[in-house]
């Protein structure tokens, strides 16, 4: 019976079904729409991805020479139209669609201008930590900006209520999806600067990604990076990333979450004061209970149950510091007695005027040699002064006029030559005691 079947190669089978595929028409020209994700750009150009929807997913490949006409850069999570053809890949039994043109849609398009805000916002340092305002953690007032009337605002409010019924809340009511969203909700941001709040949750609730794009606004980025009061963000569900996440203070999953981490649970407050309350009461009992007995060990010390003890103990220290205090006064009072008697006993004492006597002896060698060597520097100044007076009289022209010799001047000028007078010069005539004024008479 065996020889009657006849078994197939897995090669002959893929490429049967293969052939199906081929033959069929309508597949070789088919045009489709999802999502782009486990995107794969080779080294050689060709794009490898998988396109999803909702329920299901097909391989799709797209050869580097069909490449050529894309007019964006392909990435996970972007919403693409495709057209290309539908067959089997025979090495792995899978079916798969080779891409031939592919296109942004409408979606696409929007997550593309997402992503290029978010690295703008992102470069200019909007998204960094140090700018994150910190979220009090038992806020007075809070701002809540979305639609007034939806379940946003409802399960805050809600929330709010329940866990913290003491907080105040104010709604500042914003348009959160369409024509004039974004507008709306600067307003309002701007608005709640003007109230004392300690802080703001804004936000809405889910939607899809046009639904939510007011909170993918640049204007709305910057207004609630420049707000001055902390600010939770709560746009859509737990899996949807607005740019207004990225600038707010926190993020929160949900408009429910957001009041969650806006307020604490007074509840929990409650419970938490509870058991300070019990730690306070054993704390102050341990410590009563401690010192209770450091007392009770006063009351029963043996100081306390003899007090005169005490007094004895200072009674017998007295006494050793008196005995102390004698013995040093009685060896102070021996050592200058003896220095006493040193100095009563001395020679100078019994003997001033011998001390008066050997120190005019001293002074009186003093005064006897002190003399010799005055008259001694007299003299010998005396007899240098002589010298250096005859060797100056010898050089003094003067002194030629003690021989008889006469000095005559005309008007303080020497006469040597009898040319240098003429008659009736008065000359004057210098001699070696007196001088003498004189008219020239004759000249010869």
């Amino acid at each position: 019976m065996n020889n009657e079947i006849k078994y197939y190669t897995i090669t002959a089978l893929n490429r049967a079904i293969k052939n199906m595929f081929d033959e069929k028409e309508q597949l070789h020209h088919i045009y489709l729409k999802g999502e782009i994700s486990n995107f794969k750009h080779h080294s050689r150009g060709h794009l490898y991805f998988t396109l999803k929807d909702e329920n299901s997913r097909i391989a799709a490949v797209m050869f580097a020479n069909a490449t050529k006409n894309l007019s964006f850069e392909p990435e996970d999570g972007m919403k693409v139209l495709v057209c290309g053809r539908v067959t089997v890949y025979e090495a792995t039994g899978g079916y798969q669609i080779y891409v031939e043109e592919m296109n942004l849609d409408g979606i696409g398009n929007l997550y593309l201008e997402y992503e290029k805000l978010k690295k703008q916002l992102e470069a200019e340092g909007l998204f960094k930590k140090e700018f994150k305002k910190v979220i009090p953690k038992f806020p007075k007032r809070i701002g809540i900006i979305t639609a007034p009337t939806g379940a946003a605002i409802r399960d805050i409010l809600s929330t709010i209520k329940r866990r913290y019924p003491i907080c105040e809340t104010i709604l500042f009511p914003a348009l959160v999806q369409g024509v004039g969203a974004k507008e709306s909700i600067v307003e309002q941001l701007n608005r709640a600067q003007d109230f004392d709040l300690d802080l703001i949750i804004c936000g809405r609730g889910g939607g899809s990604i046009e639904d939510l794009w007011a909170f993918n606004e640049e204007i709305v980025a910057r207004a609630i990076f420049a707000s001055k009061i902390p600010i939770i963000s709560a746009v859509g569900h737990e899996v949807d990333f607005t740019i207004a996440d990225f600038v707010a203070d926190l993020r929160a999953p949900t408009p429910t979450g957001a009041a969650e981490m806006a307020v604490p649970n007074m509840a929990d407050l409650i419970s938490l004061l509870d058991q300070y309350k019990i730690r306070v009461n054993e704390s102050i009992n341990n410590l009563l209970k401690i010192n209770k007995r450091k007392i009770d060990e006063i009351k029963n010390s043996f100081i306390i149950r003899n007090p005169m003890s005490l007094y004895e103990i200072k009674e017998q220290r007295l006494d050793m510091l008196m005995d102390s205090l004698n013995k040093l006064i009685n060896v102070k009072l021996s050592e200058y007695g003896v220095r006493l008697n040193n100095v009563k006993s001395s020679y100078i004492l019994k003997n001033p005027l011998g001390m008066y006597d050997v120190k005019k002896e001293i002074i009186n060698k003093y005064k006897a040699n002190l003399k010799k060597i005055i008259v001694s520097v007299i003299n010998s100044s005396n007899y240098k002064y002589k010298i250096i007076f005859n060797k100056l009289e010898l050089l003094n022209p003067l002194s030629v006029l003690s021989k008889g010799y006469s000095l005559v001047t005309l008007n303080d000028v020497v006469i040597k030559d009898s040319s240098q007078l003429k008659q009736g010069d008065r000359v004057n005539i210098r001699l070696s005691k007196g001088n003498i004024k004189a008219e020239v008479k004759e000249i010869d």
